[in-house]
């Protein structure tokens, strides 16, 4: 793994890009001066983790080998543990060697669409939701709640937040498609078993420099007023924006009980995301045709289910991974799926 990951390597590369960024002139160019720093930053980042994990092995050896001498089993479940938990930043490290595609280590614009189904789609949005906000926070990493459409009675019929941190692109990507959840419905006054469906769009962040450019006159702006829960209107003043961009038809809304400009903000970030998806979406499909291949279509597959009734079990169709307590999933225990997915990529060439 040592080899793998050529840690000297890194190393110099930290020490030659610090000496770069030391140079005059450096921040002359102030875009591309800052997307040097993020590499660096992210490049010691990953440097420290494989450092502490190689500081730590050595550790955990020394001390084995010091418990089988003196027959010393009494720090056994310490040290199994120690190992399990080298184990487990090991298998993420790996996956994260994996993510070398171009925008995997952007921020990704998560976006939740409740399917048909009424009331029960709404609130099964607004679970997935949770979900990922919740495995942000296990995850320790940045969310930006961009935009929250309510439903008529409860929950959700969309939602939209970023969610920041290291390959933050690359792992959610998994993410990607048509969510299933089986159940009685709390909304059914016979109780009787729901199936509701959601889409989940998963984007990269667009860069602030952009690769992507949106002219101002290919861009109609309305404002409206925001709704809440129950479709209540929540603001006197028109603050949620609608953009369409007229040469693609792309429609952003954005509607957070915000200010009109953090909305507007907001609205062309997702709308400079979407048109960056297209462009990559147009480019690989032109690629495939040149290589002679047929290109299979990712949007609207269903890639998982959860049921609640009438057993639990969260399976995940791409990869036949298995959960058997879907509470834990649904707080945010998507690390496994997530893992699933990738270490599949990699075994299938990344298709």
């Amino acid at each position: 793994m040592w080899s793998v990951f050529d840690l000297a390597g890194k190393e110099k590369a930290i020490a030659e890009m610090e000496l770069e960024a030391a140079q005059p002139g450096f921040w002359d160019d102030t875009r591309q001066a800052r997307r040097k720093m993020q590499v660096l930053g992210r490049t010691k980042d990953t440097v420290a983790t494989w450092q502490g994990l190689r500081s730590q092995t050595h550790s955990l050896k020394e001390l084995t080998e010091l418990a089988m001498e003196e027959q010393d089993q009494s720090i056994q479940a310490e040290l199994e543990e120690e190992a399990r938990q080298i184990a487990s930043t090991l298998a993420r490290e790996e996956i994260d060697l994996t993510l070398s595609g171009p925008y995997d280590d952007r921020s990704a614009i998560v976006s939740i669409h409740s399917g048909a189904g009424g009331t029960d789609s709404h609130d099964w949005a607004e679970m997935l939701f949770r979900m990922y906000m919740r495995w942000a926070e296990v995850e320790a990493r940045d969310v930006q709640v961009m935009d929250l459409s309510y439903g008529d009675e409860a929950g959700l019929r969309g939602a939209t937040v970023e969610i920041g941190g290291r390959h933050a692109f690359g792992y959610l990507s998994a993410e990607r498609g048509v969510h299933r959840l089986v159940r009685v419905s709390p909304y059914d006054p016979a109780l009787r078993r729901h199936t509701s469906f959601a889409e989940v769009e998963i984007l990269p962040a667009a860069e602030e420099d952009s690769e992507v450019s949106v002219r101002p006159e290919d861009v109609k702006m309305d404002f409206f007023r925001s709704s809440g829960p129950g479709g209540q209107n929540v603001q006197k003043v028109a603050s949620a924006v609608r953009l369409t961009h007229i040469p693609t038809g792309i429609v952003v809304t954005c509607q957070n009980e915000r200010s009109q400009h953090q909305n507007r903000d907001f609205a062309m970030r997702i709308l400079k995301a979407r048109l960056l998806a297209r462009q990559t979406g147009e480019r690989e499909v032109e690629l495939a045709r040149l290589r002679g291949e047929r290109a299979v279509p990712e949007w609207g597959n269903q890639i998982r289910s959860y049921v609640l009734h009438p057993y639990k079990s969260v399976k995940d169709h791409r990869t036949n991974f298995q959960s058997t307590n879907p509470d834990s999933v649904l707080d945010g225990g998507l690390s496994d799926f997530i893992q699933a997915y990738l270490m599949s990529k990699v075994g299938t060439g990344g298709q």
